[in-house]
């Protein structure tokens, strides 16, 4: 009998590279124009490009590593058997951390959505009730069941990408080319791009899906390395698409008066709607924004609810999930409630998290398996150990950039 027939065929490349593309564009896109107003469009292409090659580095040496251990390794594993107990808690931390905080920052998102949503409806609510309202609304979602989550995420994908076609479709015919190319406010662009890598970081975090596509495809790194390539590519066109978008049809000056109410979501959409001639296109853009910000809620709200209940132990009974869903929700809906317009800054802080497992760790793995499996004849990223090196500089300086930033001492665009 011919070995090919009885050979297993190879998942579709297509469907890894939509997990990719899917995980990494969500609700964090609407913080990258209100950012990056200060070094505005050219400059923000530039720093796209430039933390979109590093994060694909990142992802690879993470994928050289997790092809040494058998599919269906964890993170967890990977951490704890080349870099030891240390760096097993320091990552297992700085997941759980960013898992957190961005389920605070939805809540955030959420809320504001929400509340821009209400007040065209003339309906008034408190931005935290509305934050509450929508935290309740989702995390009913998750305690019912993962199979839940996964219908109602699959309807929300398919409306987001409908609503975001047919909306940003009209941004783009309404595109400005002096407001890309020659915008106003103070012509000042270079310092400000330091403050915004971050949340360029942010954007592109896809890393906890590595160990899903080797357990997925097998031992396949030719596969697994398109899959990377095409969905993180994908993720920047529709960044790069977001910022013309956004960019050439609101002055700088806009983005000012944005970055005055707090930059939240519910904000920068307000603004976009009034530079659509119709209210069906205001709406699908609110209802484009609701979607990416609930659909990003469940994805990693049900990540967190599994660690939580993996951690502490709790069992799948009706009891054991309401303390899950007790520990995983509590905490970041009462930060919306106190906080509610805390969304840029939980994604930055979801940004100095990931420096650590999305970015140091993978390299400092890739680093060590190397020496422990110097005579496997396995995939191994170009590039040798300078580029091991220069995916740790960028994670350090992303931190450092950062720290800096918070310390209100990297210059911040204000208008």
């Amino acid at each position: 009998m011919n070995t090919k027939d009885v050979s297993a065929k190879a998942p579709s490349l297509l469907g890894g590279a939509m997990i990719i593309a899917g995980t990494t564009v969500g609700a964090g896109m609407f913080s990258l124009p209100v950012v990056s107003a200060g070094m505005w469009f050219g400059y923000s292409v530039l720093m796209l490009l430039v933390v979109w090659f590093c994060m694909l580095m990142s992802g690879l040496l993470l994928l050289e590593t997790n092809l040494h251990f058998e599919p269906g390794a964890s993170f967890d594993t990977l951490t704890r058997k080349t870099l030891g107990q240390f760096w097993r808690v320091v990552n297992g931390a700085s997941i759980a951390f960013v898992l957190y905080i961005l389920t605070y920052a939805y809540i955030s998102g959420g809320g504001s959505i929400v509340n821009h949503y209400l007040a065209g409806a003339d309906v008034s609510l408190p931005q935290s009730a509305a934050a509450l309202l929508f935290a309740l609304v989702l995390a009913i979602i998750v305690f019912i069941s993962t199979k839940a989550v996964d219908r109602v995420t699959s309807i929300m994908i398919g409306g987001m990408v409908i609503s975001f076609l047919l909306a940003i479709g009209h941004l783009f015919s309404g595109v400005d080319s002096v407001k890309l190319w020659q915008p106003d406010g103070p012509q000042q662009f270079t310092p400000y791009i330091w403050a915004a890598i971050p949340f360029g970081l942010a954007s592109f975090g896809y890393h906890g899906n590595v160990p899903s596509l080797v357990k997925y495809y097998g031992h396949r790194p030719a596969l697994i390395v398109k899959a990377l390539f095409i969905g993180t590519f994908v993720a920047l066109v529709i960044y790069l698409g977001w910022l013309v978008a956004t960019m050439g049809n609101l002055s700088r000056s806009n983005f000012s008066e944005i970055i005055a109410q707090g930059g939240n979501m519910g904000v920068l959409v307000e603004a976009l709607g009034k530079t659509m001639p119709s209210s069906l296109l205001d709406s699908l853009l609110t209802l484009f924004a609701n979607l990416a910000v609930a659909s990003s809620f469940l994805g990693v709200t049900l990540g967190l609810f599994d660690y939580v209940a993996d951690l502490f132990g709790f069992d799948d009974s009706h009891n054991g999930r309401i303390k899950t869903a007790a520990v995983t929700f509590l905490p970041p809906a009462i930060m919306g409630v106190l906080f509610p317009n805390g969304f840029l800054v939980a994604i930055g802080f979801a940004a100095l998290a990931a420096t650590i497992w999305a970015v140091i760790v993978p390299a400092l793995m890739a680093y060590r398996s190397r020496q422990m499996f110097a005579e496997a004849k396995r995939f191994q990223v170009p590039g040798g150990t300078p580029l091991i090196a220069l995916v740790i500089a960028f994670g350090m300086l992303t931190a450092v950039c950062h720290l800096l930033a918070l310390a209100d001492i990297l210059p911040q665009f204000r208008g």
